[in-house]
């Protein structure tokens, strides 16, 4: 891996710090010498005509130093003068430290050095696009973002549920749900972001209904802002675009399409005679609430035109990757636009495919990373050849939450697709991914998979 793209430690000392390549302040230093030295030599010039060629006071003749043999006075001078360099830079260099980062002077002075190398570090990182929605893809980019800012999220507009969904029906506005989580992760205060974006107001004794408590009840506050700024900027892609910019997000969220999507559902069950049965379900929010096994999705109307920014993104992308999430209400609603899975298959980047750590029920009860990978060939062709899946945990051992692990493949099953693993698991939230750990692995296998020149 370009180990210039990791963050620096601050075990380093701040000078070998500040030489590492990609700080982009060695040629301006440089640059800083030779202009201090043209200007030395300068002024050396006019102090030498104008001492040889006029008469001066006694006093300037005394403070140059004639007294002395010339060697001497060189050397005298030269040491006062980097001396008053020295520490002028010195004392400036800590007055400018403590008035921004107060402190220890030296801890800061490495903190500020180690903030600058990330920043630069993230700045030329890879460009990464994640595909996906819900509750997993903020876990990514968690962990993305340590790693570079060129980050696009591609986030489903399929969600009819809660507050997006109401917004959805009452303003006729794509769901801000999803944007409003991954805005939050990706965002310079993501604590603060994330406890203010999920605020959720509560209805007001006697308030339902009747006044704005009652209008507001079971709306998320990033979800109103969303709204709002859509509203005051004229489009749903521009409200988001500058939620992003006054949050200081690193990266871009973006939306698959623009068009008002319904995601619907064959699913299949058994009735109370024993015969199969299959169904339509109509709504995202629906889809896991139905009783049976999920067969296949798809979108109305089905020939949705992608956002052109989001094309544009993957086909740019150093790294593409789809998940966690949501298998079929989540990922899947993307990865159904024509134009976004045309492109993805056209991308000369690398495609991993996230398997998520645990199966959802109602969604994908008792899938294998197998199942997953079958159901995904069967709705995007070839779009995804890689897979990256969790293996910390004992097949043996019952999870401690709802669902199952997603068990790996058997060792005598023949695979279609190129599986990668690691130790992936949030240890305080075992049915979902670690954001440090997920990055790291997913960097180790963009290391390799990608085009070496």
């Amino acid at each position: 891996m370009d180990k210039t793209r990791l963050p620096r430690p601050l075990s380093r000392s701040l000078w070998s710090q500040a030489l590492l390549p990609g700080l982009h302040i060695k040629r301006w230093i440089l640059l800083l010498l030779i202009g201090v030295t043209a200007a030395g030599l300068g002024l050396a010039f006019l102090i030498r005509d104008l001492y040889i060629a006029r008469q001066l006071p006694d006093v300037v003749y005394w403070l140059a130093l004639t007294f002395l043999p010339d060697w001497m006075r060189g050397v005298l001078l030269l040491a006062f003068g980097l001396g008053a360099a020295i520490t002028s830079v010195f004392f400036l260099n800590s007055s400018i430290v403590k008035a921004l980062l107060p402190g220890s002077a030296p801890l800061k002075n490495l903190e500020m050095v180690n903030a600058v190398l990330q920043r630069q570090s993230r700045r030329h990182g890879p460009k990464i696009v994640a595909i996906g929605g819900g509750t997993g893809m903020p876990q990514l980019l968690r962990g993305l973002r340590q790693y570079t800012d060129n980050i696009t999220a591609v986030v489903t507009v399929a969600d009819d549920g809660g507050s997006s969904g109401r917004l959805r029906r009452q303003m006729g506005m794509l769901p801000p749900g999803d944007f409003r989580n991954n805005i939050a992760a990706l965002s310079e205060a993501e604590d603060l972001m994330t406890r203010l974006f999920q605020y959720r107001f509560a209805d007001q004794e006697g308030g339902a209904g009747n006044g704005e408590a009652g209008a507001l009840a079971g709306h998320s506050f990033g979800n109103l802002f969303i709204a709002t700024m859509a509203a005051v900027t004229g489009s749903f892609e521009s409200g988001i675009a500058e939620s992003s910019r006054v949050l200081a997000v690193r990266g871009r969220v973006l939306p698959s399409t623009l068009e008002q999507l319904i995601l619907c559902a064959e699913v299949s069950y058994t009735d109370e005679t024993g015969h199969e049965q299959w169904a339509v379900v109509e709504g995202e929010s629906n889809i896991t609430h139905h009783p049976g096994r999920i067969e296949r999705v798809y979108l109305m109307p089905d020939n949705a035109r992608a956002f052109p920014a989001t094309v544009q993104a993957i086909l740019q992308a150093d790294l593409i990757v789809a998940g966690p999430g949501s298998f079929f209400t989540s990922v899947m609603p993307n990865l159904l636009v024509p134009a976004i899975r045309n492109a993805i298959r056209a991308a000369s980047a690398p495609r991993i495919y996230i398997c998520n750590v645990a199966t959802q029920p109602g969604e994908t009860d008792g899938y294998t990373v197998s199942d997953h990978m079958h159901q995904l060939r069967l709705h995007t062709g070839d779009a995804f050849n890689v897979v990256l899946a969790n293996n910390n945990f004992s097949p043996d051992d019952p999870a401690s939450f709802t669902g199952e692990w997603v068990r790996l493949p058997t060792p005598d099953e023949m695979l279609d697709y190129r599986l990668f693993t690691g130790d992936l698991l949030e240890p305080a939230h075992p049915w979902r991914h670690d954001p440090q750990k997920l990055a790291r692995r997913l960097m180790e296998l963009y290391d390799d998979l990608r085009p070496h020149s």
